[in-house]
């Protein structure tokens, strides 16, 4: 596909500067796009090396002047630049048909232009919408509800009763509606607790691959609108994860925790059940969240304390060594002091 730069930029909304007769056929990462390739840069490190770039043309900042290159100024360059990559890759239409090798369960409700792939195996009652695609080796319970122009990956699982909205992936892997981890004790042994809740996946969520995410005990788990989930996510029994928040790969959210709106939780932080995270608030990676956080707080650490106050922790700790010999300084010349001090019958 070739494009006029100018019929990109009208697309985005931006504004066009630089050769009006351009069209590029393709997009590359910064350093690497060539003369007929789009680009972009939305960062200070990337819009000090424009010099050196060989791209055709260059999304950058509403502010930024460049009378050197072909840009496209607008106020979110990455946001153009997915919006670019979708219009020059788009996507390849839905395949359609249910296949012969699909074990389909009794009283099996399918929308239209559905695509079910060999080796797909779902229960009794199930309810799927228009234009969903399961792919080979996806499992779906009994009872299980599936909305429109949702797409399950190879050898996803979504288990009984479970719910599933419109517009959702679901990628490679992933178990939906496990058996939380309850147990009783019973002595020297543990007895099991039945988890007889369900797993609520609302519209436009996206997970990873390798998820698993727990059924409640009681009630439900609940993915909220627009929820991103990096792989290899754990989210157990009675969590609510809540809209628009980002969960970055090897999270783990303890039961009945409860995410506010906007939440980015970085790689690896482990959070503990039955804590309350509020609406924008950041977890930094590798931090462990015992305590519930207030709405807007930014933390980071193990266990988790205000960012800036983990910066200078962080500054500290490659001193330690060196504060541990001036300590042990001190105290060598405290006791001498003092021995000196005693010696002479505690005269000063």
């Amino acid at each position: 596909m070739k494009i006029l730069l100018t019929e990109i930029a009208r697309m985005l909304g931006g504004t066009f500067e630089g050769d009006a007769d351009k069209h590029i056929s393709g997009a590359a990462p910064f350093d690497d796009a060539t003369n007929d390739e789009i680009t972009w840069a939305g960062s200070a490190k990337f819009l000090k090396k424009m010099g050196t770039t060989r791209a055709g043309a260059v999304i950058v900042p509403a502010d930024f002047i460049d009378p050197n290159h072909n840009i496209i100024r607008i106020d979110n360059p990455e946001l153009a630049f997915a919006r670019v990559l979708e219009h020059l890759y788009p996507a390849p239409p839905p395949m359609g048909g249910i296949s012969t090798k699909a074990c389909i369960g009794a009283d099996f409700s399918c929308g239209s232009d559905a695509f079910v792939a060999p080796g797909v195996v779902v229960g009794d009652r199930v309810v799927i919408g228009n234009r969903v695609s399961l792919y080979p080796n996806v499992v779906l319970g009994d009872d299980v509800t599936i909305g429109d122009d949702t797409l399950l990956c190879p050898n996803v699982t979504i288990l009984e009763r479970c719910v599933i909205g419109n517009r959702v992936r679901i990628d490679a892997g992933t178990v939906i509606g496990s058996d939380g981890f309850g147990y009783a004790p019973d002595g020297e042994k543990y007895y099991k607790i039945p988890q007889l809740g369900i797993v609520q996946i609302d519209d436009d969520v996206e997970i990873g691959a390798g998820n698993t995410i727990d059924r409640a005990a009681f009630g439900r788990t609940r993915i909220c609108r627009g929820v991103k989930t990096d792989n290899l996510v754990h989210v157990a029994h009675n969590v609510t994860v809540g809209e628009n928040t980002v969960i970055v790969a090897q999270v783990g959210i303890a039961g009945s925790t409860s995410l506010g709106k906007h939440v980015i939780l970085a790689g690896q932080a482990g959070i503990a059940g039955h804590i309350e995270i509020g609406d924008n608030a950041i977890v930094g990676p590798q931090s462990g969240v015992a305590r519930s956080i207030d709405a807007g707080h930014v933390v980071s650490g193990s266990p988790e304390m205000p960012h800036h106050q983990w910066l200078r922790v962080q500054r500290t700790i490659p001193k330690l060594p060196e504060l541990m010999k001036m300590c042990a300084k001190m105290e060598k010349r405290l006791a001498e002091i003092e021995k000196k001090y005693m010696s002479r019958g505690g005269e000063t």
